[in-house]
């Protein structure tokens, strides 16, 4: 043990290093052995939020929209249920647990999700205006079109887009037999595997059409989720399900890999007219999958 005016003297010089602590600014932290760390102020922080906002203008202006697409919501901490919508079911359909059929998520959010089929058109400057936007979507992928350049889909999934099934050839699935609908879906499961290293949760039948064997072949196959869609957007102009021709919290928008050879305008043209009506109207663009 010290002599008592060993520690005594301590005591003092403890009491002192914490006065002077004390009439410190609260954002110092006396490190160890050295000089103070500076926490970094509030104001770093607002400055780096401005330059997202200022970037993401300079985008929106260089890609020739109307207005600053709206930034998403933090992706729900529990997921929304999911379940077919009415009318859309087969027989049995939850007696066999088969996946939900669904056009629209259930949330409260001004979210809208964004899905393209097929895999036609290879446009580099749709994968550069999409990533400068920072606008999320989903790729439900034929193989009979994607496999004249995996390449391309291999970029866009670097982008951080998830890829889907859309079967092989794009059939009408319901003529098939349950053999030929196993093959064409479990057969673009392996494709997605082989090319791009994931088997896909979320599968879209060619036209929207189905039927029990067609669910039941994509249960087979890992398929948990169907998504449709409750609007369809086309370089120049919009198709909707519902009667009342608009868009609602959570529904699910297609479009396609299209070009001039089959649109009277480009990629880009198209997702022009998507973000400048769902910005207009409050709405923001959510990656599907952090819902799912």
């Amino acid at each position: 043990m010290r002599p008592l005016g060993v520690r005594t003297g301590l005591a003092a010089l403890t009491l002192a290093v914490l006065a002077s602590g004390c009439g410190k600014d609260s954002d110092t932290v006396e490190p160890a052995g050295g000089q103070p760390l500076q926490a970094p102020p509030a104001r770093a922080l607002d400055s780096y939020a401005d330059k997202l906002r200022a970037a993401r203008a300079a985008a929106a202006k260089r890609w020739g929209l109307k207005k600053v697409p709206l930034a998403a919501p933090p992706p729900p901490a529990k997921k929304p249920r999911i379940t077919t919508r009415d009318g859309f079911e087969v027989d049995g359909h939850e007696r066999l647990e088969l996946p939900p059929v669904f056009t629209t998520v259930p949330v409260k959010e001004k979210v809208v999700f964004l899905t393209i089929d097929d895999g036609a058109e290879k446009d580099p400057e749709f994968l550069r205006m999409m990533t400068e936007l920072k606008v999320p979507y989903s790729a439900f992928l034929s193989d009979y079109l994607v496999e004249e350049d995996y390449g391309y889909f291999k970029d866009m999934q670097k982008r951080g887009v998830a890829l889907h099934n859309h079967t092989l050839h794009h059939p009408y699935l319901p003529a098939l037999s349950r053999s030929k609908q196993t093959r064409e879906i479990c057969g673009m499961q392996d494709v997605i595997e082989k090319h791009y290293g994931t088997r896909p949760v979320l599968f879209r039948p060619p036209y929207g059409n189905y039927d029990r064997t067609t669910l039941r072949a994509a249960k087979s196959c890992g398929i948990t989720h169907v998504p449709l869609w409750n609007a369809e957007v086309f370089v120049d102009h919009w198709e909707y399900r519902e009667w009342d021709r608009e868009i609602h919290p959570g529904d699910i928008v297609l479009t396609h890999f299209r070009g001039r050879d089959d649109w009277d305008g480009t990629m880009r043209d198209m997702v022009r007219r998507f973000l400048d009506k769902v910005t207009a109207e409050g709405y923001a663009v959510a990656r599907l999958e952090d819902y799912l």
